[in-house]
């Protein structure tokens, strides 16, 4: 493969490697991933799944795609999605529209809940295909209670797995500079009727009217958007296609209640958190949840020098590996607890051995929390909460 793909293919890697630190994490909530020109691609997890996406350049396309693809007896007209949308309960739906209209038209029968769970493995399988091709992803995280399954969740590997397969398929075929969200238009249509039969060229005057993106003539002709962009692609290459941008078809309005007390986290704007362990894979999952949690990170990977980078940086709270060459977390614990300005400080240990001798041991070097290995993004947040909560929010937040 040329050097110029594999470099894409690394980034591309590096985009959706934030997905699968959220799956070992087993996050609950919703995943923002944000691209250099402010596109915004938005996941949504529970337990480290995947339950649905959304966004990009052109999501209600993405759904009436799907609708004609996987749920054909259901209009893929604007009215009639919002007409079914106001028997929805916003309170038992905290994200998409989508999702909670598929859930209406499984309970009502009208779509099988196959039908369903394959439009929703499509739909997130184009979202992070859409997000492999972006430059200077960045990304943010919202923590929910909340979010449960009404399908069943998707892996992120296997996600993942198919839209790297779609890369490397859209490569292959050289089409590099293009993008299926592109919509092509007919540029020269004299010469194009000249080069196939007519009702080939009545097909393509109806379908490249620059309102269809490549994806959506795929679907219209029921063929493989690869296949059908590798022959428009000669066309282009003749000057008589060309490809072009467009705008998304109007959404819908979905009116969603504010959260309930029960279920808002406060978070204390830019404490730096500190993790002392010496797996880089900790340190590097800690890093990524905690700063798109909106929270500065230091991380330290050498227990013997930990008390003095802890001591320059003097951070607001302290995760502390229990097993680490040379030095023990109770050692290191037992230390700063008897400097003055960490007498005060959160200090969690992390172990992958959670028994009560482990706690109690904890407990008695002065630790003010306990966390078990491998973590998981709610009792990491849960955890920070707990102890650097604002005193004034205690009053006006219920847990």
């Amino acid at each position: 493969m040329p050097a110029s793909f594999e470099a894409r293919r690394v980034t591309a890697l590096r985009h959706i490697e934030f997905l699968k630190n959220l799956e070992q994490l087993r996050f609950t909530g919703q995943l923002v991933q944000t691209d250099a020109a402010g596109q915004r691609w938005n996941f949504y997890f529970c337990q480290g799944r995947l339950l649905y996406a959304t966004g990009g350049p052109h999501p209600v396309r993405r759904w009436r795609r799907n609708l004609l693809t996987f749920c054909p007896r259901i209009p893929t007209y604007r009215l009639a999605w919002q007409a079914d949308l106001a028997k929805v309960d916003p309170t038992k739906h905290e994200f998409s529209w989508e999702y909670a209209l598929l859930n209406l038209w499984v309970t009502q029968q009208r779509i099988k809940l196959e039908q369903a769970e394959k439009f929703i493995d499509a739909a997130i399988t184009e979202v992070i295909f859409d997000v492999m091709q972006a430059t200077e992803v960045t990304e943010k995280i919202q923590y929910s209670k909340t979010f449960s399954p009404l399908f069943q969740p998707i892996e992120v590997d296997m996600a993942v797995g198919k839209a790297d397969l779609w890369q490397q398929r859209w490569h292959q075929a050289g089409l590099e500079g293009y993008s299926p969200n592109q919509a092509p238009i007919i540029k020269q249509p004299d010469q194009l009727r000249q080069l196939g039969s007519a009702q080939l060229y009545q097909t393509l005057i109806h379908l490249l009217d620059g309102q269809r993106t490549l994806r959506d003539v795929a679907v219209e002709m029921r063929r493989d958007v690869v296949e059908i962009t590798s022959a428009l692609q000669h066309f282009n290459q003749m000057g008589l296609v060309e490809f072009t941008s467009i705008a998304d078809l109007p959404g819908l309005v979905f009116q969603r209640e504010p959260p309930r007390a029960s279920q808002i986290m406060v978070t204390p704007t830019s404490a730096l958190i500190a993790c002392v362990d010496d797996s880089s894979t900790v340190r590097n999952m800690m890093e990524q949840l905690l700063i798109t949690s909106g929270y500065q990170f230091l991380g330290v990977e050498d227990p013997l020098r930990a008390i003095g980078i802890l001591l320059a940086r003097k951070p607001d709270l302290i995760f502390l590996d229990l097993i680490m060459p040379n030095v023990n977390g109770y050692e290191i614990c037992e230390k700063l607890r008897k400097i003055s300005c960490f007498r005060k400080t959160p200090i969690v240990i992390l172990t992958g051995s959670d028994g009560y001798a482990n706690r109690l041991r904890s407990n008695f070097v002065g630790a003010s929390d306990f966390l078990s290995k491998p973590l998981n993004a709610e009792a990491v947040l849960g955890v920070i909460h707990k102890h650097l909560q604002p005193a004034s929010d205690l009053s006006s937040v219920q847990l």
